[in-house]
């Protein structure tokens, strides 16, 4: 589905991405973990063309690192950047309706079904979504991405300053989305909700990739929670 292959990023001499290579089969959920300021929402946004870049990044087998956001977009990839940007001026429902991508077909997501899924949203779907709580906002900013109906979706810390409940939340639509057959790459700094949702985990430190395995072989190596994941 996704191949990143010795991908190289900067910000002026700042080289932030140093080779990086992984990759992300289809229905797939992947974990991308590491500590703040080591590259990862800089891979999100190279992947999604938000950011220049040397190396390869393909999906489903064709070329993107040269396109721009709005064609990687539509050839199926959705992104979740943190810090929730909706559009709080807006309804609920007008945020969700922001989502839907004109000529392409409904799939399993739709605004029903999303405000049917979540009772909260529901309530609020004509306020204003700027009054929406934190985790009503995360869940919103998800819920849009996904009525694009994409085949990949990147979501960057969605549990970030959440309420342990509403992580849990998160965590069920996240297997619900992979469930119906949707690629999930997660950037997360909870290892926590990773090594319970994720099938695979890659571990970045100073812009490389210095881990690679399944939650069980990372709750293994000790050494590596120590060195590049606990503060």
């Amino acid at each position: 589905m996704l191949e990143v292959e010795e991908l190289h990023a900067y910000y002026g001499k700042s080289h932030v991405l140093q080779g990086v290579t992984l990759q992300v089969s289809a229905g797939e959920i992947v974990g991308l973990l590491g500590r703040n300021g080591v590259g990862r929402s800089t891979l999100a946004k190279a992947i999604m063309g938000d950011v220049d870049v040397k190396g390869s990044i393909r999906f489903r087998g064709r070329p993107i690192q040269d396109l721009s956001p709005h064609q990687i977009a539509r050839l199926g990839i959705a992104y979740v950047p943190e810090g929730r940007d909706i559009f709080g001026t807006l309804t609920v429902r007008q945020n969700l309706e922001l989502g839907l991508k004109s000529g392409k077909d409904l799939g399993p997501w739709t605004v029903a079904g999303m405000l049917e899924m979540f009772p909260n949203l529901a309530q609020r779907a004509d306020v204003q979504a700027g009054v929406l709580s934190g985790g009503e906002q995360q869940m919103l900013t998800m819920c849009r991405s996904l009525l694009g109906n994409p085949d990949l979706i990147m979501i960057d810390e969605p549990t970030e300053g959440l309420a342990p409940k509403v992580v849990d939340q998160i965590g069920l639509l996240l297997r619900d989305i992979a469930a119906k057959g949707i690629s999930i790459f997660l950037i997360e700094q909870k290892l926590s909700i990773a090594l319970k949702v994720c099938s695979r985990l890659y571990v970045m430190g100073h812009g490389r990739v210095v881990f690679e395995g399944t939650p069980v072989e990372l709750q293994d190596r000790e050494d590596v929670r120590k060195e590049w994941l606990e503060v």
